[in-house]
């Protein structure tokens, strides 16, 4: 069912400072499902309890994942409510493929009934589409945020109760923070950023500007996902072994093209077995690299991500309050003032709030030395708050 709701489109407003932490405390995990509440259990503690291998961490499409964060969404009720039974489920987020399987896997895994709501915003007539998920709960698509009201308006007409027996799952990232189709692309460009700046401190003099960005833009396209995986760690690297001078560019495009070269890992090895044709100040970061793939880890080059985490931080709240909102949404990362109402207004209801990000932890936490100089978790970081709120 689709139906058009032209009159909600209004004015973007600037709704002060505050962080996400304001909703969610720190009932929140990062890509490694170590949650940042220190009450609950750690990855390890999770995966035992759970009878799952301890040498893998579950990636977010992946059932395993499900069972674990549904375990953590049990314990985080527990906490604050001993005696209530989770019952129902609600999902904000803003990707259909990744957030709604990992809705319907959580409902699976849960035993819950369940409401999931994707987001975005784009230039046509404003729509909220209503469709069925595959385990046959309600998915609500929109093209504004705003919608959320109307959301919750239906979520009241189905009588799909909030209370302590809810549990609302924000996901963090083009959702509550850096809202997808307003404000996601300084998300998008800080990363980009990361990449650069990482890759230029490596290479130093012999770094080529032009190169590298000819490099990083060609491969990251979904045409060449069978080689990057979509991870932004191995084109980092890639790009990285690019402005070496290991191989041009043109080179590996013809290898990719011809199915010579298949995967990254077929990419790594063979740096691996050619390493001296790197400079010798490459070879340590290149050696913690493939060592991290080996071991299986999905965010192996980690001063890039560290790198990430400074800049991500650091363009949070970084404006003052008096800028313009159109220059605080192209230039600052900031949160979705309709996911906040929202979330408070549930918060205050009685039902558990808990934020998931896939998001590295390296690119989400401060190292211990940035901790004690003041820097916070991305959660726990002061920014604006900005929308089309009430």
């Amino acid at each position: 069912m689709n139906e058009d709701k032209e009159e909600v489109d209004m004015p973007m407003r600037l709704y002060g400072r505050t962080n996400v932490a304001e909703f969610l405390g720190d009932f929140m995990v990062y890509r490694g499902l170590n949650p940042c509440d220190s009450r609950l259990p750690q990855l390890n503690e999770l995966l035992v309890q759970a009878g799952l291998d301890t040498g893998r961490m579950p990636r977010k499409h992946e059932l395993d994942y499900a069972r674990l964060v549904a375990a953590l969404l049990r314990h985080a009720r527990r906490l604050d409510v001993p005696r209530s039974e989770l019952r129902r489920l609600i999902f904000i987020g803003d990707t259909r493929l990744s957030d709604v399987g990992a809705f319907q896997n959580l409902c699976q895994v849960g035993g819950w009934q369940g409401l999931v709501f994707i987001g975005g915003e784009n230039r046509q007539p404003v729509l909220l589409t209503i469709e069925q998920t595959s385990i046959g709960y309600p998915l609500y698509l929109a093209n504004r945020w705003v919608l959320l009201e109307e959301f919750e308006r239906r979520r009241q007409e189905l009588g799909f109760a909030m209370d302590e027996t809810t549990a609302v799952v924000l996901d963090l990232d083009k959702t509550t923070l850096g809202a997808r189709g307003r404000n996601a692309p300084v998300i998008d460009r800080v990363r980009v950023q990361a990449v650069r700046q990482t890759v230029a401190g490596l290479l130093g003099e012999s770094f080529d500007p032009a190169a590298f960005q000819t490099a990083y833009s060609r491969l990251d396209q979904p045409e060449f996902h069978f080689f990057t995986a979509d991870n932004q760690d191995y084109l980092a690297y890639i790009c990285l072994v690019l402005g070496s001078g290991y191989l041009p560019l043109d080179n590996l495009l013809n290898r990719l093209q011809s199915g010579e070269m298949h995967t990254f890992d077929q990419f790594i090895a063979e740096v691996e077995a050619n390493q001296s044709r790197l400079p010798e100040a490459l070879r340590a970061i290149h050696a913690e690299i493939y060592t991290n793939v080996q071991r299986g880890d999905p965010t192996p080059f980690k001063a890039f991500r560290r790198n990430e985490y400074r800049l991500t931080a650091g363009q949070m709240g970084c404006l003052p309050d008096d800028s313009p909102v159109s220059t605080i949404l192209t230039e600052e990362i900031v949160i979705t003032q309709e996911v906040r109402e929202m979330a408070l207004e549930w918060k205050n209801q009685g039902a558990l709030l808990f934020g998931l990000s896939d998001k590295p932890d390296e690119a989400s936490l401060p190292t211990p030395e940035l901790a004690r100089q003041g820097w916070q978790p991305l959660h726990r970081t002061i920014t604006h708050s900005v929308g089309q709120g009430r």
